[in-house]
């Protein structure tokens, strides 16, 4: 199966599941992810047979709504509960990732969840890497999840 068809499948269970919003795919094969504005960062890098990051870039306003459904508690600022928020739904995806990635007899591990926020940045993809870019759709805006992973 494609990787980002594991993505999207991934991405929708857990937001569906443990989220409680349901999300859509609203853009495949986006090109970059460009300059991410008044945004935060979940990543997860991945180690051993194939390395790479997984990243899940959420703007912050759509982070506070993830986070207030996901904790079922009014959240209104970028704050710790919105970082733990955003980094365990990167280690959810890259735990999915990782599934996937060893069934094609892969061994690879995960470092712990990290976070960056701030009024403007950009992720950098690595050298030669194969990179999938997914936006998705919620009720409050979009998101986007990185998958580079070297080649």
């Amino acid at each position: 199966m494609d990787i980002s068809e594991k993505i999207i499948e991934s991405t929708i269970e857990i937001f569906s599941t443990m989220v409680m919003m349901d999300i859509s795919v609203e853009e495949r094969d986006v090109a970059d992810s460009g300059k991410l504005h008044d945004a935060i960062t979940g990543l997860i890098g991945l180690a051993g047979t194939h390395k790479g990051v997984l990243a899940i870039h959420i703007p912050h306003q759509v982070a506070i709504a993830i986070t207030s459904s996901f904790l079922g508690m009014d959240v209104d600022e970028i704050n710790e509960d919105v970082e733990d928020a955003v980094g365990e739904l990167a280690n959810m995806l890259g735990g999915n990732i990782k599934a996937v990635l060893a069934e094609n007899g892969r061994d690879i591990d995960l470092s712990l969840p990290s976070t960056i926020s701030g009024a403007s940045y950009q992720l950098q993809p690595s050298k030669d890497v194969d990179k999938v870019l997914i936006r998705f759709r919620t009720g409050g805006g979009s998101f986007l999840v990185e998958l580079q992973l070297e080649k």
